[in-house]
Parts: structure tokens; sequence; C-alpha cells
């Protein structure tokens, strides 16, 4: 099976911790804002899972955000979350 570059998950895993962090969550809210477990989530953050296309929605649904949300490098385009319109 083939594997996401580091880059990619590095990516995902910074954007989950900051938008969770900006929310003021631990990692079991999160978990039950997206019907995860918490330690998943935790992997997650630490680069060590490959999250699916229904592991990224239920992600993206329970920050409210989208999925591009999660997958764009937000120190690049800063946007307000969740619209993919950039920020004044």
């Amino acid at each position: 099976m083939r594997k996401p570059s580091g880059k990619l998950l590095r990516l995902l895993a910074d954007n989950v911790r900051a938008y969770r962090a900006e929310r003021g969550w631990s990692q079991e809210r999160l978990a039950e804002a997206c019907g995860l477990h918490r330690t998943y989530i935790g992997s997650v953050e630490r680069k060590g899972r490959n999250a699916t296309l229904s592991t990224l929605e239920a992600l993206a649904s329970g920050l409210r955000l989208t999925i591009p949300d999660l997958l764009t490098d937000r120190t690049s385009i800063l946007k307000t979350p969740g619209t993919g319109v950039p920020q004044p």
C-alpha cells in the first residue's frame, strides 16, 4: 500500500493540532466531536496515522472545516476556516 508523503502527514498533523488548540479543545473533546477515539487523534497529531477519506471527513466535520482546510498550508494562505475566503 502506498503511503502519503511525510510533508502531507506533517501538514495534516500540524493543522489538526492548531485548529484544535484554537478552539481550546483537548484531544478527547475533538475525538467526541468527530466520533473518533482520543488515541486516534493523538496518532494523527504525531503523524502516526494514514488518515482515510472518511477520517478526514470526520475531522473536518468535527472542527467545522472543510477537508481542504485540513490539507492546506496555513502559513502560506491565511483564510477564514471553513470558507476558503482569504482574510483581510
